[in-house]
């Protein structure tokens, strides 16, 4: 999965300069996102000031700091834009460098059931799932590095907490607890998920193998087998979507009650009017994005549950490949 890519002098323009690429453009989206945070603040305290001192701004000052925020969020775009184009086809070659690799030992692997499978369908989920959560990752280490500096600095403005008293930088600590106590949470909950979607790749995959066999051979697919095999299918997702009931209750209970979380934890220093409006607003979105960089596995879960169990079934391939002893050949 990594070496076939990353150890390979074929594909080290990609995977070396490829990554060093996506860090660097990737680093300056976090510094255009602190741009905006930025903007935030000075903007919300013109409208402030505006609205509490009538004629103290023009309409073209006002217009100013719009235009500000569209050269910002413009070149924001754009960067954007081009970023997930270039990840797409680093990752695409990253799943070739797989399927190039599994495909040069095929014989070594074409006997593990679902090889088929496992070279063509998680090779490329696989991929999809290291561009999702692999940027999401990145993503969420350098806005933390950009953003939990400033939301330190901010914190200063928020005097003291509710039942608590003043406590120095007090909103640092509120996010790490808050996405602490979230991972935690769903990791209780979720535990049974990752050995489930495992199980139901392997149903699924007995169940397509038995269907394939049926195209060319009579005997094969015959209507109580494929009852079975689909009966395996059916009472694993029924299990499946059973636990990830509880677990999206947890998830999305956690998810939306934390959104209150820092207006609760400003309120002393919001009524006693010893904040502005920019202000606040640069330290509720700055404690947003610090909040959410800690969230990662919180957000990011059920796909982590995805990808667990697609690396078990690549693993068995590169098990066979190595020739491990401790290989199950229907893992």
């Amino acid at each position: 999965m990594f070496k076939s890519f990353f150890l390979n002098k074929k594909w080290l323009s990609w995977s070396l300069a490829g990554s060093i690429a996506i860090l660097l453009v990737t680093w300056y989206k976090v510094q255009l996102d602190v741009k905006i945070n930025e903007w935030f603040g000075s903007f919300y305290n013109t409208i402030q000031d505006s609205l509490g001192n009538p004629g103290k701004h023009t309409f073209d000052e006002f217009l100013a700091q719009c235009v500000t925020f569209a050269e910002i969020a413009g070149t924001y775009i754009v960067v954007a834009v081009l970023l997930e184009f270039f990840i797409k086809h680093y990752v695409f070659r990253w799943r070739t460098a797989m399927n190039e690799y599994y495909m040069a030992n095929w014989q070594q692997l074409r006997h593990i059931e679902g090889a088929a499978q496992r070279v063509q369908e998680d090779t490329m989920r696989f991929a999809r799932i290291m561009e999702t959560l692999g940027v999401a990752l990145m993503r969420s280490l350098m806005t933390l590095a950009a953003f939990l500096p400033i939301l330190w600095g901010l914190s200063s403005h928020v005097g003291e907490l509710p039942w608590i008293g003043p406590v120095d930088h007090a909103f640092v600590f509120i996010a790490i607890i808050s996405a602490a106590a979230g991972t935690i949470l769903l990791a209780l909950v979720g535990i049974k998920l990752p050995g489930l979607e495992f199980n139901n790749q392997r149903v699924e995959a007995a169940y397509r193998k038995e269907l394939v066999l049926g195209e060319d051979h009579d005997e094969r697919a015959a209507p109580l087998t494929i009852k079975e095999l689909y009966g395996n299918v059916r009472k694993n997702y029924f299990t499946l979507y059973k636990h990830y009931l509880y677990f999206d209750i947890a998830k999305w209970s956690y998810l939306q009650f934390t959104v209150i979380v820092p207006y609760v934890a400003m309120g002393p220093t919001i009524v006693a009017g010893a904040i502005t409006l920019g202000v606040m607003q640069q330290v509720i979105r700055a404690f947003g994005k610090v909040e959410e960089s800690f969230q990662f596995l919180v957000n990011s879960w059920s796909v982590i549950v995805e990808l667990i169990s697609i690396y078990k079934r690549l693993k068995a391939f590169e098990d066979t490949i190595d020739n491990s002893p401790d290989m199950l050949i229907d893992a």
